[in-house]
């Protein structure tokens, strides 16, 4: 994760992180903010597109395994919009070729973006696992790089990067001290816990396993739509539970399918996951909006919905929430939120 660091263009890194008081007063507890739409793609997902796109390239990579064998110079993904956004940037800059494809009902401004970005888009109908469907079969056929979120290490490598900036005093994941000798002593985060918005899963066990690691007293709750609830579903069964459908506006973690080795790395570190209803994610966007000037996708207001939903949990503490994207189609938003 730290090696990934050096490979991540510095423009993803160190987004804006600051407590936001006037979120305060309506919340009923302290409350930080990571601002992850602060860059060229306005969401989180580079962080990984960079490490993959740099390992297909053959660039520079000190994570202890080398680069990716010489092979094609091309990739293909999946993308409710914003990994492909993501990956047409990164590839761009490696002279990849890229391949997204998405669901024809995707939001249309995060299809304009792929397109502008020079990746190759192509739509199909259904949803985004039907898009995930087709995206494998182009890989296979045309003998290229599959990326698939959340599966693949590099983009939970990626997201981890966050973690390590929430808590940036502290000691390496795997520090070179002589065996028996303790580690320096660090000031605690002034947080207590971390709210994350639960898609695929990059996010929460990226960040998670940061903290688990770093940080262990930090609790590190996963938060998604009540209209798509599967691998909430399934972290608190313990067992792969799928949907048929899902009914939310947060498009960003609408999937169905949760991925099972995704579920294993939750479990071990997500202390809770919560779902929330569509009425408080509109409610926390609008927040966002009118208290922090912040404009953000559904996804992204995942977190303060959870504490607009159970005020009673986090009062009196300090929690984080990592704003994940800002990748909104403006004439939903302003009916969502009512924005003139």
């Amino acid at each position: 994760m730290r090696a990934a660091r050096r490979v991540i263009d510095p423009v993803f890194l160190d987004t804006p992180l600051y407590r936001c008081e006037a979120l305060e007063p309506a919340l009923g507890c302290a409350v930080s903010v990571k601002l992850e739409t602060a860059n060229p793609v306005r969401s989180f997902k580079a962080r990984g597109t960079e490490v993959i796109a740099n390992r297909l390239a053959g660039e520079n990579w000190s994570a202890g395994e080398g680069a990716y064998e010489n092979g094609p110079r091309a990739v293909v993904c999946a993308s409710a919009g914003n990994l492909g956004q993501a990956l047409a940037w990164s590839g761009r800059r490696r002279g990849l070729d890229v391949t997204v494809v998405a669901a024809r009902r995707a939001t249309p401004a995060k299809l304009d973006s792929i397109r502008a970005l020079g990746a190759r888009l192509e739509l199909v109908d259904g949803d985004h696992e039907a898009a995930r469907e087709r995206a494998a079969a182009i890989a296979r056929y045309d003998g290229i790089r599959l990326v698939e979120d959340s599966l693949d290490i590099e983009t939970c490598e990626g997201a981890a990067t966050i973690g390590l900036e929430l808590l940036p005093s502290r000691e390496p994941l795997h520090p070179p001290h002589p065996p028996h000798q303790p580690y320096p002593s660090h000031p605690s985060p002034p947080f207590d816990a971390v709210l994350l918005a639960l898609g695929g899963g990059a996010l929460a066990t990226g960040v998670g396993h940061v903290m688990k690691d770093l940080a262990p007293h930090i609790e590190v709750v996963c938060v998604q739509p009540l209209g798509a609830p599967a691998l909430t579903r399934s972290w608190h069964r313990r067992r792969i539970v799928t949907t048929d459908a899902t009914d939310t506006i947060a498009d960003g973690v609408a999937g169905r399918y949760p991925i099972p080795a995704v579920l294993d790395d939750l479990l071990l570190v997500a202390d809770d996951a919560v779902l929330v209803r569509e009425a408080s994610i509109v409610a926390a966007m609008r927040l966002l909006l009118d208290h922090a000037g912040l404009v953000v996708e559904p996804s992204a207001a995942l977190g303060v919905a959870a504490l607009l939903e159970d005020r009673d949990r986090f009062a009196g503490r300090h929690v984080v929430t990592v704003l994940c994207g800002g990748n909104v189609d403006m004439t939903a938003y302003r009916r969502w939120t009512g924005a003139g």
